[in-house]
């Protein structure tokens, strides 16, 4: 009787000294994405569909992918901004990929902000939050190709960037 009392009391303590797995959550909420909304320009209040946008980070070769893809075509999208710096450059190429290179169209925007990071929990760790300057995305323009950009104006929706369940920012074309 003393041997199973002693078992019983040796797997007891062996139980109670283990912990939960350190395993983040996939729905816990991590570093939020911009999200971007594409709207028409002679009517503001209308989504409207980009066809085969690529978006690509200043110094990288390849853009971002949206489902597996390149390129993307809807009225939204939601793209990384850098955790580290005040700042991130992108082009958006409308058509991109189009042979008929007049039908190609280029606007580099720089996204200005400041960044907090919070802890999230022991095993997701930090995440960041962005506040983006109201006075800027501001968009790059070329003496030689100014007048055939095809973004017409941005604005900022949401200058906090805590979650992707809503539009920060709006661009007009």
């Amino acid at each position: 009787m003393k041997k199973i009392i002693l078992l019983v009391f040796v797997l007891a303590l062996s139980f109670s000294s283990c912990e939960k797995d350190d395993i983040c959550d996939a729905n816990t909420p991590t570093t939020p994405r911009l999200v971007i909304g594409f709207y028409d320009f002679l009517n503001p209040s209308v989504l409207k569909n980009v066809t085969n946008l690529k978006v690509v980070g200043e110094g990288m070769t390849d853009g971002i992918l949206f489902n597996g893809s390149q390129t993307t075509s809807g009225n939204t999208i939601s793209i990384p901004l850098k955790t580290v710096g005040t700042s991130t450059t992108y082009s958006f190429t409308l058509n991109s990929g189009n042979p008929n290179p007049a039908l190609v169209d280029e606007d580099i925007i720089k996204f200005d902000y400041t960044t907090q990071e919070l802890f999230v929990s022991r095993a997701c760790g930090y995440k960041s939050i962005f506040t983006l300057d109201p006075t800027n995305p501001y968009k790059h323009t070329d003496a030689t190709t100014a007048n055939q950009k095809w973004i017409k104006f941005i604005s900022v929706e949401k200058s906090n960037l805590e979650n992707e369940n809503e539009t920060h920012i709006k661009i007009f074309f």
